[in-house]
């Protein structure tokens, strides 16, 4: 009993990072969106410049099948999904809110006052063809400094605009903390250790990757402009919402016993641990078929823009 005590105890919580120029690689698999975009011709340079789609690899090697302990009825908690007995991870990609009153923060702005204000301002009165209606983030969101709080819930909008450094701060707020990627990986292949949450194969729309749309395209006609745009996660391809809500893709679901984590592939791309900054799983428009092992490390913990989100540990 001592020994599986010992097995079970918390984990150090860590943030840290180092501010940089942010650039991405171009993707191995560029988004059918991306390959036909024309460029947007203006006079004005572009918000952003770099493409979070890009820069996307495989793991050397998938990490070996650990042995499975029996699981520890209840000490992960109703939010987290027991991982074999070894760690605990959140079932669903954070919903954040604010640390001191519990308010929701608006998945559609960067979880930090100075950061939301900038794009509310930037993107205030500008309303590409056919764009979404600019989304309102609370008052006190763009008045108030506040502490991002990660919560684990079904059947909400997860939080993009999360950089690496906030979604650890996120994790350490909830008691929890930023995943390894090993940790991450491992439960995104489940009990069966296969590529993908479903199976050892890819197969189109078993996870919420690989769109038929990238939402920069849609609005601003070129995949590599405006990435902090607050209305990109609220756009829609010809077979529905681009991001979606937490747990809505029901195959995407990485088997533990008789629990399962969701999303770990698509949906958004998921902050871990790595000094330099990495973010795992692919997010919905990313042109990747490599499931539970696509890896981005072009970016470091200090970049954010619509498609990151983050998932925590324990």
């Amino acid at each position: 009993m001592r020994a599986r005590a010992r097995a079970t105890s918390l984990c150090f919580l860590i943030a840290t990072g180092a501010a940089c120029e942010r650039h991405s690689a171009p993707d191995e698999h560029p988004a059918p969106s991306a390959r036909a975009s024309p460029p947007l011709a203006s006079d004005t340079p572009p918000v952003v410049l770099y493409l979070p789609d890009g820069g996307d690899h495989a793991l050397e090697g998938a990490p070996p099948p650990a042995a499975v302990a029996p699981p520890l009825a209840g000490r992960c908690g109703s939010d987290m999904v027991d991982v074999g007995g070894r760690f605990c991870i959140d079932r669903y990609e954070a919903s954040l809110v604010d640390l001191k009153l519990a308010r929701a923060i608006s998945p559609y702005f960067a979880p930090r006052r100075a950061d939301a204000k900038t794009a509310f301002e930037a993107f205030t009165g500008t309303r590409p063809r056919d764009a979404p209606e600019l989304p309102q983030p609370p008052a006190w969101e763009l008045l108030e400094p506040f502490e991002p709080k990660a919560m684990s819930v079904a059947g909400v909008t997860p939080n993009g605009y999360v950089s690496g450094l906030l979604a650890a701060r996120a994790c350490a707020n909830a008691g929890k903390r930023l995943c390894s990627a090993a940790e991450w990986v491992t439960a995104c292949r489940g009990e069966r250790n296969r590529q993908f949450p479903y199976g050892a194969s890819y197969e189109a729309g078993a996870c919420n990757v690989y769109r038929e749309a990238h939402p920069a395209t849609v609005l601003w006609g070129n995949a590599s402009r405006n990435h902090l745009d607050p209305r990109l996660n609220l756009v829609s391809g010809a077979t529905g919402p681009l991001l979606r809500r937490t747990g809505e893709t029901e195959r995407c679901r990485s088997d533990w016993g008789s629990d399962a984590v969701f999303d770990m592939v698509g949906n958004l791309d998921e902050w871990v641990d790595e000094p330099r900054g990495a973010f795992l799983g692919g997010f919905y428009s990313r042109a990747t078929l490599n499931g539970c092992d696509a890896r981005v490390t072009e970016h470091p913990p200090e970049y954010f823009d619509y498609s990151t989100g983050v998932r925590c540990c324990r």
